[in-house]
């Protein structure tokens, strides 16, 4: 064989190994129970180590697992803690930096453990009737406060039954229910009762209440620098349960229990924290207007003057997190289009990358946006998350993009650095479906609409796809460019993914947001069937990739709402799936969790003073105009958007004879997907419905 017959036969071997190199195999449904992500970051009092849940599915239990993993920056080491963490949640450290304690599920329930990091030594420290939640040290590290449920006195309601005979197996005695809240989605029926601050010391013994009264205090206690008292929220008016967002900052004195009222705006104040200098407070909050969307500003109290002051007015996002990083300096978490941003707050210095101005000047302070990379914590579908702590110069967060779950970064000097690969021998061995940004302007207005389509693994633009429509509920939430297994999934099926960001999505400010309060479903319709015209002009530019004549729709919650909503007033899609939705808002106003709500910030008057603007918005009312084949899926402990919401409209659907299918996941609550199996469920369902008429 001559020299360039070699030379050709080589070129054809390595050609050959090129090819088969490229042809990964795509994202397939048991991948998702070997995802994992990083969770709930802690940086050590000196700054030189952080640890973090490490989170994944157990297979077999058919479960989210986590358990604690630490990251040594001197070393760039990253190790399991020793002895058992599995499960643990609400993880704080000691000032000390040599023990941490956190909540965990124990033979006698969830308690609170006390662990030594350098041998692994725990020590479980209470015993509790419910379970704690919200820990915090003292700053001698001798006590730690946290919130736990008490039991109400039991009702005072006689009855004289009758005694039964000997033997008689009567039925169990009738649950008496008086609370405005009495039950809640993913806890099911709640045993009435309160929530209160505790204090136990670090040796053990009995946890002490320091708080009482019929009311709830939420959030983690704020330790004064003398440990003598706590700052905590809470709604202390008589008909609390009826006003969510009344909550204020009280400091409780722990000698005698007896609380001092710190703000008292109106609206809710929450997720305080004490500046290193324990001059100030620093809290989220915002004056309640009663509308479905407000946003929270960053505030700042002077504990002496009493003063408190936005931060954050003239910035038009909604601050979700906060932590003091130095006396003059805060970090905050936010959305900004679809992604979720760290921003840093300062006193003095000029502003920054600032949002959509040239800056923030506030009381002497300024604000800097950092990096918008934070999330990957929500393992479904593509919505905003994200956590992250500040200490001792460096912040640590959860980083994520549209290939990967959440990975551990730090951020310091202006830099970026990633510090773990969780999913490093799974998602870059898979092609994954590509995800490319577009933006389009709704017919209801002209407004640019945001959003996102996912290709088929392997897409060649001259053959036909269908196209799904994927809506995100809330209404108040955000879609992004975010690792989504669901959409993948559905790539992978097939199908180009279209999902977007309506008007009423947060992340685009205020008003964009509130353009659907006491207007909802509206012209949110419009934005979506825009958007799917929007692709198919895309489409129709690169051979007409799209095959016009199947055409889906699916969505749950606020996305289910949507749906119904779609199929009630067009008949361009071949089938549709309405996921856990809301069909009659009537019936749901008054059987969701969280009706106080609802009745009150969605709806301009309860439903029995203006029945007709609640039919208005309803699909309900549009079942006589729906031909298009429609699937309903709902949890059957989904107490959000009860069972009831979703039997309504299947049935409806029968007696008009259009073809239905209702699946009910087990056991499964408003969050369908928290079991892996079920998220699978889910999508496999949804594509043989699509499937099944699709021709």
């Amino acid at each position: 064989m001559g020299r360039n017959s070699v030379r050709l036969k080589t070129l054809v071997v390595m050609l050959c190994v090129t090819c088969l190199a490229a042809a990964k195999p795509a994202f397939a449904p048991m991948d998702v129970f070997a995802l994992e992500w990083v969770d709930e970051p802690v940086i050590a009092p000196d700054g030189l180590s952080v640890i973090y849940q490490h989170n994944g599915f157990d297979v077999l239990k058919d479960q989210a697992r986590s358990q604690l993993w630490r990251f040594d920056f001197k070393s760039n080491a990253k190790q399991p803690l020793p002895g058992n963490t599995v499960g643990a949640s609400n993880m704080v450290f000691a000032p000390d930096g040599k023990r941490i304690a956190f909540v965990q599920d124990t033979e006698a329930g969830p308690e609170i453990v006390l662990y030594w990091l350098g041998d692994g030594s725990r020590l479980v420290l209470t015993q509790l009737d419910k379970a704690p939640r919200a820990l915090s040290f003292s700053p001698d590290g001798g006590q730690i406060a946290f919130i736990s449920n008490v039991a109400a006195e039991p009702a005072q309601f006689t009855v004289n039954m009758p005694k039964a005979p000997k033997g008689a197996q009567w039925a169990a005695a009738p649950q008496i229910i008086e609370d405005v809240l009495y039950r809640a989605d993913g806890a099911g029926y709640t045993e009435s009762g309160f929530s209160h601050v505790f204090v136990v010391g670090v040796e053990g013994g009995a946890a002490r209440q320091v708080s009482s009264g019929k009311h709830d205090f939420e959030g983690a206690p704020v330790w004064l620098p003398d440990g003598e008292s706590l700052i905590v929220s809470a709604n202390l008016a008589d008909d609390a349960d009826r006003q969510p967002f009344g909550a204020d900052l009280y400091q409780i004195n722990l000698g005698d229990g007896q609380s001092t009222q710190l703000t008292g705006s109106k609206g809710p104040e929450n997720g305080a924290q004490l500046s290193p200098d324990g001059k100030f407070l620093a809290y989220t909050g915002y004056l309640d207007q009663k509308l479905s969307y407000q946003q929270s500003e960053l505030m700042l109290l002077d504990l002496s003057s009493g003063h408190a002051s936005s931060l954050t007015a003239s910035i038009d996002v909604d601050v979700a997190k906060l932590r003091w990083a130095d006396a003059k300096t805060i970090y905050v978490q936010y959305d900004q289009d679809g992604k979720t941003w760290l921003g840093r707050v300062a006193k003095g210095g000029a502003s920054k990358a600032s949002l959509s101005e040239a800056g923030l000047s506030n009381h002497g302070w300024s604000f800097q946006a950092l990096t918008s990379d934070l999330g990957g914590t929500s393992p479904g579908r593509p919505y905003t998350s994200g956590t992250f702590d500040a200490r001792a110069g460096r912040v640590v967060y959860t980083q994520a993009d549209a290939s990967k779950l959440a990975d551990l970064a730090v951020l310091e000097k202006g830099a970026s650095k990633t510090l773990t690969q969780l999913n490093q021998q799974l998602l870059p061995q898979r092609e994954l479906g590509r995800v490319e940004e577009i933006r389009y302007p709704s017919s209801a207005d002209g407004r640019l609409i945001h959003a996102w389509i996912i290709y088929p693994p392997g897409f060649d633009p001259k053959q036909k796809y269908p196209m799904l429509l994927e809506i995100h509920g809330g209404p108040h939430t955000a879609y992004g460019p975010h690792f989504a297994p669901e959409l993948q999934l559905y790539a992978t099926l097939g199908y180009v993914v279209l999902y977007t960001n309506p008007r009423g999505s947060t992340s685009y400010g205020q008003e964009f947001a509130q353009l659907i309060h006491h207007n909802y479903p509206s012209q949110d319709y419009d934005d979506l069937m825009s958007g799917v015209d929007a692709v198919l002009a895309k489409a129709a530019l690169a051979n007409g990739f799209i095959d016009e004549q199947r055409l889906f729709v699916t969505g749950g919650s606020g996305g289910g709402v949507l749906t119904a909503w779609i199929v009630g007033h067009t008949e361009r899609f071949r089938a549709a799936v309405v996921a856990k939705p809301v069909i009659n808002w009537m019936s749901f106003a008054l059987t969701a969790d969280a009706y106080p709500y609802f009745t009150q910030y969605w709806f301009p008057a309860p439903p029995w003073e203006m029945p007709e603007h609640y039919l208005k918005h309803s699909p309900l009312m549009m079942v006589g105009k729906v031909t298009t084949p429609t699937m309903v899926i709902v949890g059957d402990a989904d107490y959000r958007t009860p069972v009831s919401e979703s039997e309504q409209y299947f049935q409806a659907l029968q007696m008009r004879k259009v073809p239905t299918m209702l699946i009910r996941l087990p056991g499964a609550s408003h969050a369908i997907n928290r079991r892996p199996s079920q998220l699978v469920a889910q999508i496999l369902h949804s594509s043989a419905w699509f499937e099944r008429h699709s021709k």
